[in-house]
């Protein structure tokens, strides 16, 4: 059976994928998942670099305001939706373009997630509770030696991956690295093109705090605040994201405004630092500069061209 053919737009931060794929979607009728672990978030709009109403206007977009920032969602979530949106996206005959930064979220759709074990609620309570009186780096250490392996690949300050690492060695025995090799991933389910945008790195770095200059502007701080009022906890995992957190902190009066903004501006260098490495691991990506439009643009027409 002739597999479905999904352009893949793919980068860190502030590279200039959401205009390129705007770009190309028009220009070869198609249409856009968001492949952003973030922007799945209803209320989450400015410190997530969501399409403006124009753009979505301009292009259909998918998984874009999917749940509320109480609501759990995960890299598994988004592989079941983001295979609806490409059926229905081919069954009405148009292009297929996956774009976004979030490395596990585009391999979801891509190649599939492992069958894990399921959750363990008390295991991930106690660990919460380790968490509160130990300190994350308490549980970071406990992963280094119980699965060095999966340490090396999760961030100490993610603590929900750490701690569901933890969770499924303490449930199984066996470490989670293992369940990752034991699942084979890597064979893609679709024809796919990898595009990756990729600017030098001081140019991306006076982009990135341009970009959080634009969020402040354009109102973070409101956002964050209006957030709360609404209900949401602060402890809530999209509240302690990238630009949330550090805000959210601003606002309970926990730092000054120019201590969060730098704080945003270091941590998001550092998060397109992680993007970057996790990205540069797949060798099927073709890497371009955002201004090479005509090159990407030929490479997008042959690749539709093509009838293997």
């Amino acid at each position: 059976m002739k597999r479905i053919k999904i352009v893949a737009i793919v980068g860190p931060t502030a590279a200039g994928k959401t205009a390129l794929a705007i770009t190309l979607a028009r220009l070869f009728d198609g249409e856009i998942i968001s492949a952003d672990s973030m922007q799945v978030y209803r209320g989450m709009d400015t410190g997530t670099a969501k399409p403006s109403k124009k753009d979505r206007t301009l292009v259909h977009h998918h998984l874009i305001d999917v749940v509320s920032p109480d609501e759990d969602y995960s890299a598994a979530c988004f592989e079941r939706d983001a295979e609806a949106a490409i059926a229905d996206i081919n069954l009405r005959g148009k292009r297929i373009f996956l774009v976004g930064g979030a490395g596990l979220y585009v391999r979801a759709v891509l190649a599939g997630l492992f069958e894990g074990p399921g959750g363990h609620g008390e295991l991930r309570e106690r660990f919460a509770m380790e968490a509160r009186l130990y300190g994350r780096e308490h549980l970071f250490r406990e992963l280094e030696r119980v699965d060095p392996l999966s340490a090396s690949r999760i961030h100490p300050n993610n603590i929900h991956r750490v701690m569901r690492a933890l969770e499924v060695y303490c449930s199984t025995g066996r470490p989670i690295s293992q369940w990752h090799s034991g699942h084979g991933l890597g064979k893609e389910k679709y024809e796919t093109l990898k595009v990756g945008l990729i600017k030098e790195r001081d140019a991306l770095y006076r982009d990135i705090e341009k970009r959080v200059d634009r969020m402040v502007e354009d109102g973070l701080a409101e956002e964050v605040q209006r957030l709360l009022d609404m209900g949401f906890s602060p402890e809530l995992k999209p509240m302690r994201s990238l630009g949330y957190r550090e805000m959210g902190d601003y606002l309970s009066g926990a730092r000054t405004l120019e201590d969060a903004v730098m704080e945003i501006k270091k941590n998001t260098r550092n998060y397109a630092k992680r993007q970057i490495t996790w990205f540069k691991k797949d060798k099927d990506i073709a890497w371009f500069s955002p201004e090479d439009k005509t090159g990407i643009i030929a490479l997008v027409r042959d690749f539709h061209a093509c009838k293997g």
